[in-house]
């Protein structure tokens, strides 16, 4: 006890407290859990860049249920403590930006990877009227790394994969997908109404503010070794990993849905385009049970499709997404009547090819049938009436989700 009052005693004389403006130009946030061993040290450096570049800032110690003695360690220096009693990375962050009273916000781990002292550059961005100003860490955005500061995987692997799919899934001008460290105006925050409440969140900013157009930059940092001793990271390899790659696919229903259901039909399609005559290619024979697979594949694949409209519908509706041009056009397009007309077409075409099957099974004494003829009846039958069917329900379900987007 002794020597942690004596620990605290150091940090906090070593430190000069700056008096906080009521309205202060930016704040500092940093989420913290058990950080006891770094978060002095990132405080007296971030209050240093305050002091010395002369900008009017408050720190704000985002605490999620520490029990080594962060927050008193923090208060002793003159941060302000916000206490977040939901637990998960996200909701520390959106707990502490919710307190803070800048215009601006830097956020960054309490862990002494990243140099407090070295703002200016996020500062000077968000000064020049950029809604994100990115860190990046990795060398090919101008960033360092020094050695033991990222895990092998996360820098040859996750991170540099995730980033590629962010460039060019959702078009963010990033290098450095994860980097913790990155300035914003608070306003960009309440306009992209963050929903995810864990690691995801830093990727959901991200994303959003990439599909919204927001005026993003970025600047080389350098990635300095974790400070921490006494437990290891917070980011866990492959949950983490698992969880933004759910993000990604949830917030890109084109890679999610319409590209596998696409090849799905397209395989379906091309299974009746040589089972309906019968082809025989290379001595393989293609007959009615290449139909059932081909039907199989067809129904799977659109439903793929659908759920991409309903799920696209839906995050336009609670806007989560902003308004897609394409499917403005596509709604202008099919509406629900003309929807309806369509597969009430396609409900009778397929009713008419099952009672032709069963016509012709009238007609051979309802007994044994030719099962290769009768099946290029009931199965193209069976497969358009339920089409048909599905389309019918989700012109109903479609309508009912975009009602308050009209």
């Amino acid at each position: 006890m002794y020597e942690y009052e004596k620990r605290v005693e150091k940090l906090s004389a070593a430190t000069e407290v700056a008096k906080l403006p009521s309205a202060p130009e930016l704040s500092i946030v940093m989420p913290c859990l058990n950080e006891a061993e770094t978060i002095g040290t990132c405080i007296q450096k971030a209050q240093t860049f305050l002091n010395q570049h002369h900008v009017a800032g408050e720190i704000v110690v985002a605490d999620n249920g520490s029990n080594d003695g962060s927050q008193e360690i923090a208060m002793l220096m003159g941060a302000r403590v916000v206490r977040v009693e939901a637990r998960g990375y996200g909701n520390a962050l959106m707990g502490g930006i919710t307190a803070s009273r800048g215009r601006y916000i830097i956020m960054g781990d309490a862990d002494d990877s990243y140099d407090f002292l070295d703002l200016s550059r996020f500062v000077d961005k968000l000064r020049e009227g950029h809604d994100l100003v990115m860190g990046c860490r990795l060398p090919w955005g101008g960033g360092t790394i020094r050695p033991g500061a990222m895990p092998f995987l996360h820098r040859w692997w996750g991170n540099p994969m995730f980033t590629i799919m962010a460039r060019h899934w959702f078009g963010a001008p990033i290098n450095d997908v994860y980097c913790g460290l990155r300035g914003f105006s608070k306003a960009l925050l309440e306009r992209l109404n963050p929903r995810c409440t864990g690691m995801e969140f830093a990727t959901e900013m991200i994303i959003k503010s990439s599909l919204y157009r927001e005026k993003i930059a970025e600047v080389p940092i350098t990635l300095h070794r974790d400070g921490r001793t006494a437990h290891p990271p917070h980011l866990k390899t492959y949950r983490d990993g698992w969880r933004t790659l759910r993000f990604f696919l949830m917030y890109c229903p084109r890679w999610l849905f319409v590209i596998p259901g696409a090849m799905l039909i397209f395989l379906g399609m091309l299974g009746y385009v040589v089972a309906m005559p019968g082809l025989t290619i290379h001595g393989v024979t293609f007959d009615a049970h290449t139909l059932l697979f081909a039907s199989l594949a067809i129904l799977c694949g659109y439903q793929s499709v659908l759920f991409a409209i309903f799920s696209k519908t839906f995050a336009i509706s609670e806007g989560l997404m902003p308004e897609d041009l394409r499917l403005t056009r596509f709604f202008k397009v099919m509406y629900l009547e003309r929807g309806l007309l369509l597969s009430g077409m396609g409900l009778l075409l397929g009713l008419g090819l099952l009672a032709a099957a069963i016509h012709r099974w009238k007609l051979a004494g309802f007994g044994q049938l030719d099962y290769a003829k009768t099946m290029r009846l009931v199965v193209p039958g069976a497969t358009l009436t339920a089409l048909s069917f599905q389309t019918i329900l989700s012109s109903f379900f479609v309508s009912i989700l975009g009602m308050c987007r009209r």
